[in-house]
């Protein structure tokens, strides 16, 4: 038998079997391997850019210190700018953290702080802070937002939600453009420490602190108002603004953060010893 002879019946069964179901050609098997091979590294590319996606936002912890300790990591990084956004203290430990790294580190990175205008007059800023060389402070009505805004690379927010107020460090490119020009609308709208209206409009002799300590006290409106020498409308006023710039839901939760805060001193308060018929008649004539 010759070699063509020998080969034709292997050709045969090699042809039938390609034409019977249930068989595939080797041709078959590369295709369904390469189709396979093109779905694994779509499955892997997606698994990639999900995990790149979610280092780009990452959640801080829900504990104070976790905040405290991610806005020191940022600020630790920090060469050129600062930008922060206070709404109010819940974050103002984090706040502090920067401020207490970039004095302590005496950098030239410029150091810009946008918040309302009870954030200041509550003395919650360190002096030290305000004084420190390349700072600007100015204040504004700015929405229900904290921000850390580091170089224009990264940053760390937080914002009201269903679950309550969470911090996340995001270094996302569009978020950190997004917030950037945020920080810069509000920061333009916004009016410089020295021009700043005064405190619930009470004048310089009304310190938050005194009106803490009287919160303390327990002492009624009337009396507080009597006091401090202005009305009752302005006292309770100014009441408000302390709760929000706290962000205290009751008096009682007020007086528990600003203890937390170290606002409250021995000094603060009512005193007693002044005649109550001068102040009662010096507030009569204000504030109404």
């Amino acid at each position: 038998m010759n070699d063509s002879a020998a080969r034709a019946p292997s050709t045969g069964k090699r042809r039938q079997a390609n034409g019977v179901s249930g068989f595939r050609s080797d041709d078959d098997v590369e295709a369904e391997l390469l189709e396979l091979r093109r779905r694994i590294e779509e499955t892997v590319e997606r698994h990639r850019q999900r995990r790149a996606q979610d280092a780009l936002i990452t959640a801080v912890g829900t504990d104070r210190t976790d905040a405290v300790d991610a806005a020191r990591r940022l600020a630790v990084g920090a060469s050129a700018t600062v930008d922060i956004l206070l709404a109010d203290a819940e974050y103002l430990e984090a706040a502090q953290a920067v401020c207490d790294h970039l004095l302590a580190a005496g950098t030239a990175v410029h150091l810009r702080l946008l918040c309302t205008s009870g954030m200041l007059s509550v003395g919650l800023l360190d002096s030290a802070v305000l004084e420190r060389p390349n700072t600007e402070v100015r204040v504004a009505r700015v929405p229900m937002l904290q921000v850390l805004l580091v170089d224009g690379r990264a940053a760390m927010v937080a914002a009201p939600s269903a679950a309550g107020r969470q911090a996340s460090v995001i270094r996302a490119t569009s978020v950190i453009r997004a917030l950037d020009t945020l920080f810069e609308g509000l920061w333009w709208q916004s009016v410089a420490v020295e021009d700043r209206v005064e405190f619930c409009d009470a004048g310089r002799t009304t310190s938050p602190a005194r009106i803490l300590g009287c919160l303390r006290a327990g002492v009624t409106d009337e009396v507080a108002a009597r006091e401090l020498s202005i009305s009752i409308r302005t006292y309770r006023r100014c009441v408000a603004e302390i709760m929000t710039v706290l962000g205290a839901n009751s008096r009682f939760q007020a007086g528990v953060r600003a203890a937390e805060l170290g606002l409250l001193s021995e000094e603060a308060g009512p005193r007693t010893d002044r005649a109550p018929g001068g102040a009662a008649a010096r507030s009569a004539g204000r504030g109404r």
